[in-house]
């Protein structure tokens, strides 16, 4: 009889056992055929195991290796806790990992270049005349307008001095000058949106100011080959849809100097 009962002990004992190994802790879904252990298991686990094959099918591992094997260390972790019995944690591990390697390899963001100036933005005016040149014919006896490849100079807010990378634009400029030593430049100043209008006028002539004594100080051009006018914040080179915003995009578009440029 005791031979009986202890024999039946045993049965149940390793009933219980098998049933462990096939759902674990608490199982759920059948393990990921790559997955060794318990026959089942909660169900982010085997969600992570799959995400995991899925980004390997789509060649994520060799695109982001780094990022990839940190994913799947996370999903070993959470199995290693799962084993511990701390079921929560590993669950709350392999649904941090699903979201990591959901968000493996993202598409880098491509890089948008602001288009340059219209030639239409840049007036010229024609000798001391004040109409607006708005197409000039070649002719002999006439002055010709010449759109060179003229770099804009652009200042920091409220300020009308040459920062350094102004200086490395202007040398640029005093090349393409000295090439055409027949030219007679006008400096044309403009500020952003944000101020008054009488402020921002007197803003624009004292940047208009700062380049042509660069240039004079340099001894590109003598002052009566030059000349120079302030416009303000009037003729964009951006609209600001939001002129408080001092350091927008737009706004650091607009505080700058054009050459504006005539060949007799």
């Amino acid at each position: 009889m005791q031979k009986l009962t202890a024999k039946r002990v045993l049965m149940v004992v390793l009933a219980v056992f098998s049933i462990s190994l096939m759902v674990g802790c608490a199982g759920m879904e059948r393990r990921s055929p790559n997955r060794s252990g318990y026959m089942y298991y909660h169900a982010p686990l085997v969600k992570a195991d799959q995400a995991l094959d899925e980004a390997r099918r789509a060649g994520k591992d060799r695109e982001c290796p780094a990022e990839f094997n940190a994913a799947k260390d996370m999903v070993d972790r959470a199995y290693a806790v799962y084993y511990a019995c701390r079921t929560q944690e590993a669950i709350g591990m392999a649904n941090e990992a699903i979201g990591k390697i959901n968000a493996l390899c993202p598409a880098k963001p491509v890089a948008m270049t602001e288009p340059k100036p219209k030639a239409e933005e840049l007036v010229v005016i024609v000798m001391s005349e004040p109409k607006v040149e708005e197409k000039v014919v070649v002719v002999a006896s006439e002055p010709k307008v010449i759109i060179l490849a003229f770099e804009d100079i652009h200042f920091d807010f409220d300020k009308s001095t040459l920062t350094n990378e102004a200086q490395v634009i202007l040398k640029r400029n005093i090349q393409i000058l000295k090439e055409n030593p027949k030219a007679k430049v006008r400096i044309a100043g403009y500020t952003s949106a944000s101020g008054s209008d009488e402020y921002n006028q007197k803003l624009s002539e004292r940047r208009a100011t700062a380049v042509k004594d660069y240039l004079v100080n340099e001894g590109v051009l003598t002052p009566e080959r030059l000349s120079k006018i302030g416009y303000g914040e009037t003729n964009p080179a951006m609209y600001e849809a939001a002129p408080k915003d001092l350091y927008s995009k737009a706004a650091k578009a607009n505080m700058r100097v054009l050459f504006e440029i005539i060949v007799k």
